[in-house]
C-alpha cells in the first residue's frame, strides 16, 4: 500500500510533538535548545518562532512551565520530598523550584502540598487579533539596496532618520527612479539572540548603479522563492503577525522555511497613513 504523504501542517505538528515529548521525558536533566532544534529538524533560526507559534509561548517558558506543572502533580499525588521532586523535574536545588513555583502559581511547593483545596489556574494569554493575509509563494529577483546597519532591540531602531539619510544620498547620486522600495532586512531572531546583539539593515532598493558612502553601504540580496504575507496594522504590533505566520500560516500554506533571515517591505507612507492602516509585506524565504 502506498504510504500517504504528510501535509506540511501535519509534518510541522509531528516535529513539534517530537520536541514536546523529548522535553517531557527528559525533565530530570539539562535540556539544550540546540538539541531540541536538531530533534525538530527546523533550522535554529526558525525553530524558536515555529515552536512559539504552536505552543503559544517561547520554548524556554514552555520548559519551565512543564517542569513546574509536573512538580505540582508530584506534590499533590505522591509523598515524595520536595527536594526529590525538585531534582526529578530538573532543578539543581529545591530553592530554584520554589522560586519558579511561586512565580508561576503564587504559592510555595510546601504550602501547595498542605493546601489540598488550592486550585492552580494558569490563565492563557489571549493572542491579539492581526489583519494578515494568507501567504502566497513569490519568486523574487535579487534586490540592490542602499543600507545602514543597526544593532539592538528592533523596536528602538531609528528607521525614519536612516531612511532620510539614504534619501539624501539618493538625491546626491541621482538614483531616483521607478521601483524604489523601503525595506528592512533582519539577520537575527529576537527569540534566539540577546537584545544587544540583534542586527538588521534598514534598506532602500535602488534600480540604478549606486556607490557606498560612509556608513551607507550597497549590497544585493533577496533572490529566490519567498512566502509573502501582507500585514495591516501598527509596526509595534508586528510581532503578533510573525507568531501567527510561524505558528499557523507557513504550515497551512505548505511552505517550508529556509535560510536565516526575513525582510519587510513598507508599502504605506507612515506620514500619511493612520498607524492601524499601515501596510507591510513580510517575506519569509522558503524551499
Amino acid at each position: 500500500m502506498e504510504k500517504k504523504r504528510l501535509t506540511t501542517q501535519e509534518d510541522y505538528g509531528q516535529r513539534v510533538d517530537r520536541v514536546v515529548m523529548y522535553i517531557r521525558e527528559h525533565l530530570d536533566r539539562e535540556i539544550d535548545i540546540r538539541t531540541l532544534a536538531g530533534i525538530s529538524g527546523f533550522s535554529p533560526f526558525h525553530f524558536h518562532r515555529i515552536m512559539r507559534g504552536y505552543l503559544g509561548e517561547p520554548i524556554g517558558a514552555f520548559i519551565v512551565r512543564t517542569r513546574v506543572e509536573t512538580a505540582a502533580k508530584l506534590l499533590r499525588y505522591t509523598d515524595m520530598p520536595v527536594s526529590d521532586i525538585a531534582y526529578r523535574v530538573g532543578y539543581d536545588a529545591p530553592s530554584s523550584l520554589t522560586k519558579s513555583f511561586c512565580k508561576l502559581f503564587g504559592i510555595s511547593p510546601k504550602a501547595y502540598r498542605l493546601t489540598k483545596n488550592y486550585r492552580i489556574m494558569t490563565a492563557q494569554q489571549s493572542k491579539p487579533e492581526v489583519k494578515l493575509s494568507r501567504g502566497k509563494a513569490v519568486e523574487l529577483e535579487p534586490k540592490t539596496v542602499l543600507y545602514i546597519s543597526a544593532s539592538g532591540d528592533y523596536k528602538n531602531v531609528d528607521y525614519s532618520s536612516m531612511y532620510l539619510r539614504m534619501w539624501e544620498e539618493i538625491k546626491r547620486q541621482g538614483l531616483f527612479s521607478a521601483g524604489i522600495e523601503h525595506l528592512a532586512l533582519y539577520h537575527d531572531n529576537p527569540e534566539i539572540t540577546a537584545e544587544e546583539n540583534l542586527k538588521c539593515d534598514v534598506c532602500i532598493r535602488v534600480c540604478k548603479p549606486a556607490r557606498p558612502n560612509g556608513d551607507i553601504g550597497v549590497k544585493t540580496f533577496g533572490g529566490g522563492r519567498f512566502a509573502m504575507f501582507t500585514y495591516i496594522g501598527e509596526y509595534r504590533k508586528i510581532g503578533a503577525a510573525y507568531d501567527r505566520i510561524y505558528g499557523e500560516l507557513l504550515a497551512e500554506g505548505g511552505f517550508r522555511a529556509r535560510g536565516n533571515y526575513c525582510f519587510e517591505k513598507y508599502v504605506s507612507d507612515p506620514r500619511r497613513t493612520a498607524p492601524e492602516k499601515l501596510k507591510t509585506e513580510i517575506y519569509i524565504p522558503i524551499e
